[in-house]
């Protein structure tokens, strides 16, 4: 193998490692919000929604804009350092798939949370907010485990680069 080669395989094994240690942080904080927090906030609306309520409401916008943006910069790095391997392929699969579900975020979850903020700062409350609360937290089981096997699927690819120098 020449320089170039190793160069640029050092640089794949890299981005792609980075990557797959931001998606497993970022999937911890998933887990913890879906465990901790999503049963507090879904009990019992209208009252449980006390957490999105004042000056010193729960507000995570912040940290999942930046750490799906620092996740997302990193996997597209992963994939420009990986286009010319054999896992260039896999690896595009994997960020659809997280690109989908980051869809469905953007489309349903975020705005339906917003929805909730809302509520819990209003005066008139919409009713049926058990079961809509109930159904969000329902789909964000599905979507946090969508989530955590994108990440495991990320490990063999990892395998597969930091062999591919000495394979």
């Amino acid at each position: 193998m020449n320089a170039l080669t190793v160069n640029i395989l050092t640089r794949a094994e890299i981005w792609l490692c980075i990557t797959t240690l931001i998606y497993f942080l970022m999937n911890g904080a998933q887990i913890f919000e879906t465990f901790v927090i999503v049963p507090k906030w879904t009990a019992s609306p209208p009252e449980s929604l006390h957490y999105f309520k004042g000056k010193y409401a729960l507000d995570l916008k912040t940290f999942w804009i930046i750490i799906h943006s620092i996740h997302e910069i990193t996997s597209i790095l992963a994939i420009v350092f990986c286009w010319k391997s054999d896992i260039r392929n896999p690896l595009l699969l994997l960020f659809a798939i997280h690109f989908l579900v980051r869809a469905w975020t953007i489309l349903y979850f975020a705005p339906t949370i917003m929805e909730f903020e809302r509520m819990a700062n209003a005066e008139n409350i919409t009713q049926n907010l058990i079961n809509k609360a109930a159904l969000w937290r329902k789909l964000n089981y599905i979507r946090v485990g969508i989530f955590l096997a994108v990440s495991i699927g990320l490990i063999p690819l990892c395998m597969k680069a930091l062999n591919l120098r000495t394979g």
